[in-house]
C-alpha cells in the first residue's frame, strides 16, 4: 500500500494531536493530587506525552511522523496506569487518530480523481 501524505491528513491528524496534547498536559495534577502519583513520575509520563503529541504534530509532513504519532496512542492508552480515564480517553484519541486518517486519505483521494 502507498502511503502518501496529504494536506488533509496532516490537518486532522495535527488537530488530533493537538487536543491530545492538552489533555496529556492535564493529567499530571490530577494524577498527582487524585491518584497519589509521586509529582516526579506524574510530571515525566503528562508533559513528556504532550511534548511527544506536538513533536509527532510537527512532524507530520512525512510518514515518520504517523508512526510516531500511532505510538503515541499506545503510550496514550498506557498512560491509564497512572490515570484510569485515560484508558478511556487514549481509546478516544486513538479511534479519532486512525479515522482522521482514514477519512482524509480517501475524501482526498476521491477529490482528486
Amino acid at each position: 500500500m502507498n502511503f502518501e501524505v496529504t494536506p488533509g491528513m496532516r490537518r486532522l491528524g495535527a488537530s488530533v494531536l493537538g487536543m491530545e496534547a492538552i489533555v496529556a498536559g492535564l493529567i499530571t495534577p490530577v494524577a498527582i493530587s487524585v491518584n497519589g502519583i509521586a509529582p516526579a513520575l506524574a510530571v515525566t509520563v503528562g508533559i513528556g506525552l504532550a511534548v511527544l503529541c506536538v513533536v509527532a504534530a510537527g512532524l507530520l509532513k512525512r510518514p515518520f511522523g504517523y508512526i510516531m504519532g500511532s505510538v503515541v496512542q499506545v503510550l496514550a492508552i498506557c498512560a491509564g496506569f497512572l490515570v484510569p480515564a485515560m484508558f478511556f480517553l487514549g481509546a478516544i484519541f486513538a479511534a479519532l487518530w486512525i479515522t482522521a486518517i482514514i477519512v482524509a486519505h480517501r475524501v482526498e483521494g476521491a477529490t482528486s480523481r
